[in-house]
């Protein structure tokens, strides 16, 4: 099951009346929902929208049926079961991010952000960024694990050529392994227009 599915699942599992409203659906062969919201002393679009999101999660289905007065729809609990296992190692795609390492990076020219050193040791601690302009301007401060502050100590000036990430982290002395954690800083530095990529792009 994907994280976003897991997610749906979660929500109306947390609302107060999820609850009595499974036991319902357990109970019934099939209801509509005027009638679920009446058992359960809802508003009918609060039961209808509960309806239509386990109808779309595959827990329920739902079928037309004609009313004295207009077609309406019941719905029939699918899974009486139901298993959740979530992968968080599906969220990065970690080939993807290994495929990065060759890419040639350097500090934007004139981007206005702020490198905060770590006391006199080759490492910076932060960056600030400035989002928008005049009186909206904000700031950002991106606080870095010691092993992005090592990286970004050795990222190349506007002035500079741009280095290759795979030479940087050799000569900061950073562990391959970490890798992931210096493409996502570098990503995040490449969306505030702080760091550019030669030739290829990171997405």
């Amino acid at each position: 099951m994907n994280f976003k599915k897991t997610s749906r699942i979660s929500n109306l599992l947390a609302r107060e009346y999820s609850e009595d409203f499974f036991k319902m659906l357990v109970i019934y062969k099939s209801i509509s929902a005027s009638e679920a919201a009446s058992r359960l002393n809802l508003h009918i679009k609060t039961a209808q929208d509960f309806l239509e999101e386990l109808e779309a999660l595959g827990i329920a289905t739902k079928k037309e049926v004609l009313g004295k007065r207009r077609p309406h729809f019941r719905y029939t609990m699918k899974k009486k079961k139901l298993s959740i296992e979530i992968d968080f190692s599906q969220l990065v795609d970690l080939n993807k991010t290994e495929r990065k390492i060759n890419l040639n990076i350097r500090e934007k020219k004139n981007s206005g952000a702020i490198f905060i050193p770590w006391g006199k040791s080759r490492r910076i601690s932060s960056v600030v960024v400035f989002i928008g302009e005049g009186r909206n301007r904000k700031e950002r401060k991106i606080n870095l694990t010691e092993a992005q502050g090592r990286f970004l100590y050795y990222l190349p000036f506007p002035t500079e050529m741009a280095g290759n990430i795979m030479s940087i982290l050799k000569k900061a002395g950073i562990d391959e392994s970490l890798l992931p954690e210096i493409i996502d800083v570098i990503e995040i530095l490449k969306k505030y227009n702080v760091i550019e990529v030669e030739g290829n792009s990171l997405t």
